[in-house]
Formats: structure tokens, C-alpha cells, sequence
């Protein structure tokens, strides 16, 4: 089965720690999480070479066990980086493959997939509902903007997120223990059943969905200018709408954003 990816980010290159790799027959999107305690390795960093590890597998073993390559990436990853489990960056992952049979996709974190008929989320992180993020949105909702008070309880969330990570009763995500790609989510399709998919970050489906911008069927046909448009225009209306983020509470102003879209060529 042969695919076509193309491609949006905001900030486009590597300003940002979003990441996008592509093979053959595979896309992998990867949104390094931001870190309000400063960190020894940058989630860029992190996002980079983990996702340099997927790819290579899946380049050179298309159909290799996807479970297994996330947790060997992850451990190569820390290894490389010298990561300590709980005191590392962290990223969400979505995989999706498509072999000649069936579409695969392996996800770990908020990112969203939707093919024809399903939107696919790893939700668990924000079914905690942790006191800090409530009360973080809660203020933003009554017009405190991003002050001193807002930026303490993104430090007390980061500590609690942290606690959470990658045990029971908390969430999973890739960050410095392997043992993660075990609790990751996956999916399996008829590849017949999926003529294209589409791949975002939170911090570009959120604000597409808010302003309505989230036609997916649409977005399947979009060329990469198109899907840079619809990124600028979340944008800017998070800078000249809502910059204190009243109307749509988010840990920041501006979130990195991404849009990948995957469509079968035969």
C-alpha cells in the first residue's frame, strides 16, 4: 500500500518541539511536552532522537511489531540521553503504518487521529482532572491572563503530572522507562477502509476545533499550504482574540502545532 504525507507545523523547521517523521510507508508525529521546571535535555532534543528511532526501524522493517519499536526507541533514547525515569522530558507519540492489508496506528499522549468514521485519542492524562489544571483553567476562564499565579500552578502541575507518569492509576507517555509502550493504545484497520488520515497536536486541534476549523474530510484533500493556513488563522486568533486565554483556557498563549495527513495513492 503506498501513502502520501504532507505536511504543516508551527513553528515551521525545528523552532518548536513538535516533530514529524515520515518513511516509506509510515508517519510518526511526536509533541514534546513542555516542561515548566527547567530540564537538563530540552523536549526537542528528546522528541528528535526518539523519533529518529522509529523511523530507521520502520524504514527498514516496515512491519516490524510497533509496541516493540516504541519501547526499544525509548530505551535507546534514555540510554543516548542518559534519562532518569520521573526526571526526564517527556512527548507524546502517534504511529500510523499502512501495510498492503491494514492501516496500524500505536499512540501514546493527547495527540488526535481521525480517519473516516473515528477520532482516536489517548485520553487518560486529562481524565485525571488534577486540581492544578482545573484550577489553572478556571482562572484563565475569569480573565486573570498568564500572571505570577498562573505560571506557580503550572510548576505544581508539572509536579503532579509528574507523580502520575507512566504508573497505574495515573497516564502513560514516552519519556526515559520502556515499560510505557506496553500501555500504549493501538488500532488496526482494512487498509480498504482508509483512504486517508489525518494526524494533529493538541495545541492545533484544540484551537481548530474551537473555531471550527475541524472538517477532517476536507482537511484529508488540504495541499501543505492549505494546512499552513488553517494553522496561521488558530494563530492568530490566539494572539489578537484571545491572548489571555479567556475564551479558550490552554497552558499558554501558543501551543505548537501540526498537521499531518495521510492519504492512499493505491
Amino acid at each position: 500500500m503506498r501513502i502520501r504525507i504532507t505536511t504543516a507545523r508551527l513553528p515551521p523547521g525545528n523552532a518548536g518541539d513538535d516533530r514529524v517523521f515520515t518513511t516509506e510507508h509510515a508517519v510518526v508525529v511526536l509533541d514534546g511536552s513542555s516542561a515548566f521546571i527547567p530540564l537538563d535535555v530540552p523536549a526537542s532534543t528528546y522528541a528528535d532522537r526518539l523519533g529518529g528511532h522509529l523511523r530507521d526501524t520502520l524504514a527498514t522493517r516496515p512491519d516490524a511489531d510497533l509496541r516493540a519499536t516504541l519501547a526499544d526507541g525509548i530505551a535507546a533514547t534514555a540510554a543516548e540521553l542518559g534519562l532518569v525515569p520521573g526526571e526526564s522530558p517527556s512527548s507524546t507519540v502517534t504511529i500510523l503504518r499502512a501495510l498492503d492489508e491494514r492501516v496500524d496506528v500505536l499512540m501514546l499522549g493527547d495527540n488526535l487521529l481521525v480517519w473516516p468514521g473515528e477520532s482516536l485519542t489517548d485520553d487518560r492524562m486529562d481524565r485525571l482532572r488534577v486540581e492544578p489544571w482545573l484550577r489553572y483553567r478556571e482562572r484563565l476562564a475569569a480573565g486573570t491572563g498568564y500572571d505570577t499565579e498562573h505560571r506557580r500552578l503550572l510548576r505544581e502541575l508539572h509536579r503532579e503530572l509528574t507523580r502520575l507518569r507512566n504508573r497505574d492509576g495515573g497516564y502513560w507517555i514516552a519519556e526515559a522507562d520502556p515499560a510505557a509502550a506496553a500501555h500504549a493504545l493501538g488500532w488496526s484497520r482494512d487498509a480498504g477502509a482508509v483512504p486517508w488520515a489525518v494526524l494533529a497536536t493538541d495545541g492545533a486541534y484544540r484551537t481548530m476545533r474551537h473555531l471550527g476549523l475541524d472538517d477532517w474530510p476536507e482537511l484529508a484533500g488540504a495541499d501543505s499550504a492549505a494546512l499552513a493556513g488553517v494553522l496561521d488563522r488558530c494563530q492568530r486568533w490566539e494572539a489578537d482574540t484571545d491572548p489571555d486565554g479567556a475564551a479558550l483556557p490552554r497552558a499558554k498563549r501558543h501551543d505548537d502545532k501540526t498537521l499531518a495527513v495521510v492519504r492512499r495513492t493505491r
